[in-house]
């Protein structure tokens, strides 16, 4: 099965690790994460610079204009 993430782009679900709001972690460290992320290039913004989640899979982290929740509701209905 696949993952829709919005601006016809679509992932195997099956190498979905996590799927995760943006502005989340009052810490910072998701921040962090994806700063670290964009300097070793592993970073795809499917979202046109309004990004709302994020999804780590195996190879990349995705950037998606659509919510955590939303890509959640997508993601557990398959594996009904």
């Amino acid at each position: 099965m696949f993952l829709h993430l919005g601006a016809d782009m679509v992932i195997p679900l099956r190498d979905v690790i996590a799927i995760t709001d943006l502005k989340s972690g009052r810490s910072g460290i998701n921040t962090e994460f994806l700063s670290k992320m964009q300097d070793e290039k592993k970073v795809i913004d499917v979202s046109e610079k309004a990004a709302k989640s994020f999804i780590i899979t195996n190879n990349f982290i995705y950037l998606s204009a659509i919510s955590s929740i939303t890509l959640k509701k997508r993601a557990t209905n398959f594996l009904v």
